[in-house]
Order: C-alpha cells, then sequence, then structure tokens
C-alpha cells in the first residue's frame, strides 16, 4: 500500500496535524481481554475528538504479540471507529519485531484497514545504520510508515542525524512520531528530515511525553550551508494522551492557534511544565518508566474506563511511591483531569 491511496481526507489529516493516543489495553483480573471495556476506550478516544488512534504500539504492550491478541486487538479499534463515527479517522498500526515479522504485521493491518503502520526498531538494536535503514524500506513496501524514535529507557536505539536523513527520504515514510525524550536527539530528527527536504511530505509529530506542550507550540530553525529553514511539529502521537484525551485534545488546539505568532501566551508556555508534572506520575519517572503503562491504566481505573491497572506481565505494575505521586497530580492538577466529560459519557461507551 503506497501513501497515495490513503483516502484524501485521512491522508489530510495526517498531513496537517491532529491527536492521535496511543491505546491501552484492557484486560480483566485473568490478563485475558475485557472486550467491553477496550471497546469503550475507542468510543472514548473518538469522542473526546482524536484525529485517529495508534494500535498495537507501546501503550497497548508489545507483548500483545506473544498471546494472540494483535490482530483482534487492531479489528476491534478498526471496527469501532468504522461503525462509531462517520468523520475520518487516522488508523495506525504499531509494527515490532525483526524484518519478517514487521512485513507480517504491516500486511495483517493493511488487510484490517488501517492506513500507516508506526515501526519500532527496538528489535534492531544491534544492527547497523545500513540494516535498519534497509529493514524500513522492505517495511514501507507494505503499508505507509510513521517512524518511531523511541527513548533508550524503553527499548529505544540512538540513531544519527544521517539515519533520520535516509529515513526520510524513503518515498512512503508519511510522519515520523519523536520520541526520545531528549532535546538533542529531537534536533538530530529535524535536521535529517530538513536535509532530506521531506518536511513538506514528512509530518513530525511529538512522542516526548515530557515536552508535548512546547513541542506543538515552539517554532524549530535549522540551519545549513546560511539557509534557515522553520519547521513546526504538526501533531503528537503519545501515551500522555491516553488519558485526560479531551483536556489534551483542547490544549493541541491552543497550541495550534499560537503557532506562527509573535508571541505565546505566558499561560500556554506555563502550561507545558504542569503537563510535564502529571506525566512524571503516570509514566513513572522517579523508577525509569517502569510503571509507565500501568500509571495510564491507574487513571483509566478512576474513571471507569478500565476495571483494573493489570498488564500481561504479571511483573509490571506501579512502582513504589507511584500512587502516592498520582494522588498528588490529581489533585493538584484536577483541572487538566477530564472526569467529568467521562462521567458523563460513560455508560454509553460501556453498552
Amino acid at each position: 500500500m503506497h501513501h497515495s491511496e490513503i483516502k484524501a481526507d485521512v491522508r489530510k489529516l495526517i498531513a496537517d496535524g491532529t491527536v492521535l493516543p496511543a491505546h491501552p489495553l484492557a484486560l480483566d483480573a485473568n490478563r485475558a481481554l475485557d472486550v467491553r471495556h477496550q471497546l469503550a476506550l475507542t468510543r472514548y478516544y473518538l469522542d473526546a475528538g482524536a484525529g485517529g488512534l495508534a494500535v498495537g504500539v507501546h501503550t497497548t504492550q508489545f507483548a500483545i504479540r506473544d498471546v494472540g491478541l494483535y490482530r483482534p486487538v487492531l479489528e476491534l479499534a478498526a471496527e469501532t471507529a468504522a461503525s462509531w463515527t462517520k468523520r475520518p479517522v487516522a488508523m495506525v498500526a504499531g509494527l515490532a519485531g525483526p524484518t519478517q515479522q514487521a512485513i507480517t504485521e504491516a500486511q495483517t493491518a493493511v488487510g484490517i484497514g488501517y492506513h500507516a503502520g508506526l515501526l519500532s526498531l527496538a528489535a534492531m538494536k544491534s544492527a547497523s545504520e545500513d540494516a535498519i535503514i534497509a529493514h524500513c524500506e522492505a517495511v514501507a513496501r507494505e503499508i505507509p510508515l510513521v517512524g518511531f524514535y523511541l527513548q533508550p529507557a524503553v527499548g529505544g536505539v540512538i540513531l544519527s542525524a544521517d539515519f533520520w536523513r535516509r529515513f526520510a527520504s524513503i518515498d512512503n515514510v508519511i510522519a515520523i512520531k519523536i520520541a526520545p525524550f531528549n532535546r538533542y536527539r529531537t534536533l538530530d530528527v529535524l535536521r535529517g528530515v530538513t536535509a532530506a527536504g521531506a518536511l513538506d511530505r514528512v509530518a513530525l509529530y511529538t512522542g516526548n511525553d515530557d515536552h508535548i506542550l512546547l513541542d506543538l507550540t515552539l517554532p524549530f530553525d535549522l540551519r545549513d550551508k546560511g539557509v534557515t529553514t522553520r519547521a513546526y511539529f504538526k501533531g503528537g502521537l503519545l501515551g500522555h494522551w491516553s488519558v485526560w484525551t479531551a483536556s489534551a485534545i483542547k490544549q493541541f488546539e491552543m497550541c495550534k492557534a499560537a503557532r506562527g505568532k509573535d508571541s505565546v501566551p505566558a499561560d500556554l508556555l506555563a502550561l507545558d511544565a504542569r503537563v510535564t508534572d502529571c506525566n512524571s506520575a503516570f509514566f513513572d519517572v522517579a523508577n525509569n518508566f517502569h510503571g509507565c503503562i500501568a500509571g495510564c491504566h491507574e487513571i483509566l481505573r478512576r474513571q471507569g474506563l478500565m476495571q483494573g491497572l493489570w498488564c500481561l506481565d504479571p511483573e509490571e505494575g506501579l512502582s513504589p511511591g507511584q500512587m502516592q505521586e498520582i494522588d498528588r497530580v490529581c489533585r493538584e492538577h484536577a483541572d487538566l483531569s477530564d472526569d467529568a466529560f467521562v462521567k458523563d459519557n460513560l455508560q454509553k461507551w460501556l453498552a
């Protein structure tokens, strides 16, 4: 599938930038798929106004592949999106593993109706950049790609600006999720895409959950041979946006409205720190992100969108002290939640 085959309204949605929550996995006490709450989550994101969904990604838990849930979970999200709303929805499938596995997953996603694949490179840790580019080119022959610079703390590979130049030069690349949680490496991606002359084709999406609002607001000036190119992040594909999504969409619209202005409201700049403070608790920064998935589950559990915070791996849960941190940010930043929105609609989503 080539990006030219994506419906024009969906392609424009991705290119212009939108909110793409990373879809969690709802489980019951036996760690089996909880279909009712899984459907409720998808409906929640759509009614909150998300422009699309990223399914089968890190927040969905990579282990779905080991327990036969990859296809069922992707199908549930796609079928629910198609039946729940008539507006365009960008569906992005997580792709992982060595080349043949990633190709097979890409073929599965295309068959279900997904528009693009978010390609994790964690399985390529020991490979050269040449080998990784060959891997990306092979998968791109199956599905339009969203690149993924994953932070090393959760399995990401450190990659050069030249790698990102070569990656952005692949014709079927339509976006890159930049999530190294590192300013220097974030700039490497921007420099690479600019050097490839691909900014008009490759949309920049922030995945830096520690710096969301500033990424979405501020201009980035890239200099090459005395020529300045100004770039902006167009949207976000974030695990953090799996919670308090209705509020996140309002923040995204504020950031979009502020872009290109001579001045940015101080309150918007300051809000970045508050969102980052919330993320520190949800993502368990104090324990090197060990409880990042369970932390998001806990917020969804409190709202009734999940039955519990179980993960597929019994060893994966909240870290010592993380619950207290979640309590703190929920208390101190209660105005950033969307609890009232969820309360008003929960029974409809669970029906």
